[in-house]
């Protein structure tokens, strides 16, 4: 029997694939799971438990899918691994029955854009092709549904942590900088390890894209073997905002991109279809159309000359850097929230040559006061309505207020993405005054 621990997005996925091989299955979450998904278990005769694992430690399964939010130190995960039974991902799940091409994407920052363009550039020039993973459906959940020629998956250190046969045709390490150091002992060496696994299983005719520009990236490369193809990309706009790809021009005038980091990743995502047969021109076409999700860098509204700009996906250090490099203009900096032991050292010459002021928005401002107060202003604000009026009245004809906070949101909002809501919401509000 498999066994799937944990019934999110990627368990509910597995179960359904597990159920399209006529596997047998039984599903276990700690906490309670979505009726959506016990519906569709009940009608598919899926055997499941909530509300704890009793029934999951009496089973002798054949092989273990964990949920990446599950940690290898969970009691019921040392269960298993005691036992020697084989614990695997639903991504490695998912890949033993995948006939299609693979890119795949990770790094700290800038993964789910990149993916987005990756699969943008194909599916607008005819491929049949699936985008999973973190975003849209997991893997095992689109598979299951139906196979498609070609997949983009944007991939978590959580979900490569437990894979072993996982080989994509292409793997693109964006950028790796300390997170989630929690659930790597506060090593980062750990986290660098993990990022790395995408690359395990390549061979040479595959292909690995590299930031040129990371030194972390640069340093371990030396450490870990390496089979695929090794390309190094260096992206960077200039003047004319055009940047080139293997000797290729790609222009960035007309698209909603913003910054050096999204021409980086545009880049990556470039090189990575071409790799896949798609042409230059096609490309280009497909960079001019490309609409970015909501909350990164998004241009709300532009009120009497001063562009509000939300950010809210922006929750550590290296988000807020790139940020603040892509503004041309004087900002009005919004940032603050659940701190992550932020080591803000890294902004202070962009603070000192673009910030105008900083708004700080959270339960606690005192660690960003106590960063930034002698290069700017700093105004403390405890809700969203207080930080964009107190914005408003510092920003001037030619400025942007700029939501980009370096912190997790779980203080005073349910998610980033509630933050970026309730901002854009009361930007919206001054447009009707």
């Amino acid at each position: 029997m498999l066994l799937i621990l944990g019934c999110g997005e990627s368990g509910f996925g597995a179960a359904l694939l597990a159920h399209k091989q006529k596997l047998p299955v039984f599903v276990s979450d700690q906490t309670i799971i979505k009726d959506e998904f016990k519906q569709m278990f009940i009608d598919l005769e899926i055997d499941f438990e909530e509300g704890g694992h009793e029934i999951a430690y009496d089973i002798l399964p054949t092989l273990v899918i964990k949920s990446p939010g599950i940690p290898d130190n969970a009691k019921i995960i040392k269960h298993f691994a005691e036992k020697n039974i084989e614990l695997i991902s639903e991504i490695e799940f998912a890949y033993r029955y995948c006939k299609g091409k693979i890119i795949a994407i990770t790094g700290s920052n800038g993964k789910t854009t990149t993916t987005n363009l990756c699969y943008h550039m194909l599916h607008t020039n005819g491929y049949h092709v699936a985008k999973v993973g973190n975003v849209g459906y997991s893997f095992a959940r689109s598979l299951a549904l139906t196979d498609h020629d070609y997949y983009v998956l944007e991939l978590s250190s959580f979900q490569l942590d437990t894979i072993s046969e996982f080989r994509p045709d292409v793997a693109i390490i964006i950028n790796i900088t300390p997170d989630h150091l929690d659930r790597y002992d506060y090593i980062f060496e750990n986290y660098i390890k993990s990022k790395f696994r995408i690359t395990l299983n390549q061979k040479s005719e595959d292909l690995l894209i590299l930031n040129s520009n990371d030194q972390t990236i640069r340093k371990y490369l030396g450490i870990v073997p390496i089979n695929a193809k090794v390309d190094w990309l260096e992206v960077r706009l200039n003047e004319e905002e055009d940047v080139i790809v293997n000797n290729e021009r790609l222009f960035f005038k007309n698209s909603g991109l913003k910054g050096n980091h999204n021409a980086f990743n545009a880049g990556c995502a470039a090189r990575a279809a071409h790799f896949m047969g798609l042409g230059y021109k096609e490309i280009q076409k497909s960079i001019d159309s490309f609409v970015n999700d909501p909350h990164r860098l998004e241009l709300v509204e532009t009120l009497n000359g001063v562009s509000y700009i939300n950010d809210s996906k922006a929750t550590n250090v290296d988000s807020v850097y790139w940020a603040l490099d892509a503004m041309k203009g004087k900002v009005i900096w919004i940032a603050g929230g659940q701190d992550k032991g932020n080591d803000y050292s890294q902004l202070q010459s962009l603070v000192k040559s673009k910030v105008k002021a900083l708004v700080a928005l959270g339960v606690d401002n005192g660690k960003l006061l106590e960063a930034f107060s002698e290069l700017v202003p700093v105004f403390d604000t405890h809700d969203m309505a207080s930080a964009v009026a107190q914005s408003k009245k510092l920003a001037e004809d030619g400025d942007a207020v700029l939501l980009s906070p370096a912190c997790a949101s779980f203080d005073l909002f349910n998610n980033y993405m509630q933050r970026g809501d309730l901002f854009k919401e009361e930007v919206l509000k001054m447009k009707l005054i």
